[in-house]
């Protein structure tokens, strides 16, 4: 009689503890937030000057020249500090960027030392002075922000507020009306009726029209797609 197997459970290890996905972000976030605030190898960011509305030209005319010169490892990153905005335009939804700082760009390069500072080594002195010169002399750049004539390096604690407002903002709508304004009513049961803006909720994209009915102004709720500016 053929002897019978004896049947071996296999021992199941305990599964490891998992972090919620709220934890974990958490974690994420702390990581990212040291890691900005940290100086990464002497590396500066600095504010220049634009002309208006030149902003982007600018950060792709001075990629354009860090690579042309090879000066990779003098500047770094160029930076338009925008965020989202939906805007309304002809019964439609669109994302725009919206500039935080018109007029201005954020570059991250080496730290500029001044020309006639001794203590510093020329060579470097030397690196600090090309850096200097291809940024000042990209099309479309007026200048640097800082004190006197030397440029002032931002606060790694202000550079890592800015990038996170950059990240971490959803997407605003850009009203194009404002309270007390005529507007008239496109689309729904009172479509065609002309109104006054009474009230503007950018949270929930509503606007409350003033709406005369026999004389007397009743408000209305509406969605922002659902009027327009006389």
């Amino acid at each position: 009689m053929a002897a019978r197997r004896k049947k071996t459970s296999a021992v199941k290890e305990p599964a490891p503890p998992q972090e919620s996905v709220a934890e974990a972000r958490a974690v994420e976030e702390q990581q990212r937030q040291k890691k900005e605030q940290r100086p990464d190898d002497g590396r500066r960011w600095y504010v220049i000057h634009t002309y208006s509305g030149y902003e982007d030209k600018v950060k792709t005319n001075l990629e354009h020249r860090v690579q042309n010169m090879d000066v990779a490892d003098l500047i770094f990153e160029v930076v338009v500090p925008c965020v989202d905005e939906i805007e309304i335009r002809d019964g439609q939804r669109r994302t725009v960027p919206r500039k935080i700082f018109p007029g201005y760009v954020l570059v991250q390069m080496i730290e500029l030392k001044k020309e006639d500072d001794s203590s510093v080594p020329t060579e470097e002195r030397a690196r600090s002075s090309r850096a200097w010169y291809v940024v000042r002399n990209t099309p479309g750049v007026t200048g640097f922000v800082g004190s006197g004539h030397h440029p002032t390096p931002l606060e790694e604690a202000e550079v890592a507020s800015i990038l996170r407002q950059m990240r971490s903002e959803e997407p605003r709508v850009k009203v194009g009306f404002v309270v007390g304004q005529s507007v008239r009513i496109t689309d729904g049961p009172f479509i065609d009726f002309i109104g006054t803006v009474d009230g503007i909720n950018l949270e929930k994209g509503k606007v409350k029209v003033l709406v005369s009915f026999f004389g007397r102004e009743t408000p209305v709720e509406l969605d922002f797609l659902q009027v327009e500016r006389l």
